[in-house]
């Protein structure tokens, strides 16, 4: 049976060591199937996110990542590698997300990377629900928005569809180029049907895009 595991606001919520991320990785291993991960509002240290990739590589069937504020203390050079470890756990385990989750984490410019290449790839074809609320994307939700142009450019090259319903990325300081850029990446989608990006200091010339 599909079930959640749930981590959110943990009685230890510093994952520092290697031992801390063992702890967490026992839990994932311990289930036979996971519908739903949820480990928001902890935070994450390199160390400690090696053995939790390890154990999502064991999870396949894994459609919701709940992954909200994990990163609070941890710099901007610690968040880029441990959302790489994950992100490329996943697409070693040929996971399937639905639902992908990472407001309220420092996801700008310097951190973007260890996302872009997930959110482009054939892990993605099956996302229907993206949330990068509060994340200080700035310039890189240009890149937000180039990852999920190719994501779409894949999966039709494979006969397949990538669908995204919903997009959530609001106070991120996205600015005209950003909306602009994702404005044309979701005319390319035509799938959206909710899009909230408020407090982004969008103009008058990108509202109208």
């Amino acid at each position: 049976m599909l079930q959640t595991l749930s981590f959110a606001n943990a009685q230890s919520k510093r994952w520092d060591t290697e031992e801390d991320g063992k702890r967490v990785a026992a839990k994932i291993l311990e289930c036979k199937r996971i519908n739903t991960l949820d480990l928001s509002g902890n935070t994450l240290g390199i160390e400690a996110s090696g053995p939790i990739a390890e154990a999502l590589k064991k999870h396949p069937e894994l459609k919701i990542a709940q992954w909200k504020d994990l990163f609070t203390t941890r710099l901007n050079t610690e968040i880029p590698v441990v959302l790489k470890s994950f992100t490329d756990a996943m697409i070693f385990a040929g996971t399937r997300l639905t639902v992908l989750d990472l407001s309220d984490n420092a996801i700008g410019p310097q951190a973007i990377h260890g996302l872009s290449a997930f959110l482009s790839s054939e892990a993605c074809f099956s996302l229907k629900s993206l949330h990068l609320n509060n994340c200080g994307l700035g310039s890189a939700g240009i890149t937000v928005a180039k990852c999920l142009t190719e994501c779409h450019q894949k999966a039709v090259k494979a006969g397949k569809f990538f669908e995204l319903e919903v997009f959530v990325a609001g106070r991120n300081r996205l600015e005209n180029p950003g909306a602009k850029a994702l404005a044309e990446a979701f005319s390319t989608l035509k799938s959206l049907v909710e899009v909230r990006m408020y407090q982004n200091g969008i103009k008058e010339a990108a509202q109208n895009y």
